[in-house]
């Protein structure tokens, strides 16, 4: 996949001394603070990359479904209640993609052994392969920026960014659990060990 002109004036424009210093720095350390600001800035920067990315893609009808397509291949059948809660979207904006998904071909709606009166949605094997050829796509895309990265670096970035996944996730529901200020369990732990270390 090739990044638009806007998606790539992006990229270059992006903060190459604060990069610089990452690298020069990725022994040392940082406060939760510290880490914070540099995480939020980060983000947003990664933000601008996709967004750009999600222009160019906008002639394609299924860019907004596939999220929802890919916890179908990947979680198997679910109710649109249950979905909506896996991907943090609104039960509107569910039902209008499944709409989508399924008029499509790419998903099927059947009964709901637990209760008749619901359904449940799973993917198509149209849907199936269209969730694949995404990934393969996306997956190409990717190995090429990892090319360059040390085989380290590599596995290191994928661990604590699954970790970081893992942490924003649990606090986003205990956000809206209304339990918010608490220590993620994986972090709590994490720092107890570097206490003791």
């Amino acid at each position: 996949m090739e990044l638009s002109a806007s998606a790539s004036a992006l990229v270059e424009a992006g903060p190459v001394a604060a990069g610089n210093a990452g690298n020069a720095g990725n022994t040392g350390a940082a406060t939760a603070a510290e880490a914070a600001t540099g995480m939020g800035e980060e983000i947003s920067r990664f933000m601008r990359q996709i967004n750009a990315m999600r222009q160019r893609m906008r002639d394609d009808p299924g860019v907004g479904d596939r999220l929802l397509l890919g916890r179908l291949v990947l979680g198997g059948p679910r109710r649109a209640t249950d979905l909506a809660a896996d991907t943090f979207l609104d039960l509107s904006t569910v039902s209008r993609q499944i709409r989508c998904l399924v008029d499509s071909g790419l998903v099927r709606r059947t009964p709901d052994p637990d209760d008749r009166r619901g359904a449940l949605l799973s993917a198509t094997a149209a849907g199936v392969t269209a969730y694949q050829h995404f990934r393969d796509q996306r997956n190409e895309h990717l190995a090429r920026i990892f090319d360059a990265w040390p085989p380290e670096d590599r596995h290191q970035l994928v661990r604590l960014f699954g970790r970081f996944n893992d942490d924003f996730a649990e606090n986003y529901h205990r956000l809206s659990a209304g339990q918010a200020g608490a220590t993620p369990p994986a972090a709590a732990a994490a720092a107890q060990q570097g206490e003791h270390a």
